[in-house]
């Protein structure tokens, strides 16, 4: 597998994205069904714990609802500077709002491009795994169901970048060369 390849790694998510049709057929209303009882399932565990997933909101009528991740000392400052930096626009979607407010997320678009800061390390994510290069970062791949999901390699804070699965595979990676620039002004090579 070369720099482009990506592993054919699988993990279990529960990221998912619900929203009503508007053709109003019944093959779109089921499809909306079967996927709201997908997603009450898949953050039913999640809401027992009195915590929200990513992706697990009401619609697109509010704020997109996005659990921050819970670092600690320099990768929470390190993760606040990232914010501070990061662009309006990604790949030409608007900023959209998330609840709760935290330096440690961001999201644009809609469905929305998701980034989490201060995250911890994938389990898939090994000495030996492939890697791709974007703009001087490195970033490991990994896909599930519903997302591509990229997380920085060799930083001092591990960065997630989740682009929905409605974006064709060829152009997953178009965020994060918006993203390089914030990246390595603001998170440093880690030591």
């Amino acid at each position: 597998m070369g720099k482009r390849g990506t592993p054919p790694a699988m993990i279990r998510t529960s990221g998912v994205s619900c929203r009503p049709d508007s053709s109003r057929s019944r093959s779109a209303s089921r499809r909306f069904r079967s996927c709201a009882r997908a997603l009450a399932a898949r953050c039913a565990p999640f809401l027992v714990v009195g915590a929200l997933a990513v992706g697990c909101s009401g619609g697109s009528s509010g704020p997109l609802t996005v659990n921050p991740p819970s670092p600690a000392g320099q990768v929470a400052t390190v993760c606040g500077a990232l914010h501070d930096a990061l662009p309006r626009r990604l790949d030409g979607r608007p900023t959209t709002p998330v609840s709760p407010k935290s330096a440690l997320t961001a999201a644009w678009g809609d469905p929305a491009v998701v980034l989490r800061c201060g995250v911890g390390k994938p389990a898939e994510l090994l000495p030996t795994s492939e890697t791709i290069d974007v703009n001087d970062v490195r970033w490991f791949f990994h896909d599930t169901k519903d997302a591509y999901i990229f997380t920085t390699y060799g930083r001092a804070a591990f960065v997630e970048v989740r682009v929905p699965k409605s974006v064709p595979r060829e152009q997953a990676t178009a965020p994060l060369v918006d993203l390089a620039r914030p990246v390595l002004d603001s998170v440093p090579v880690a030591e």
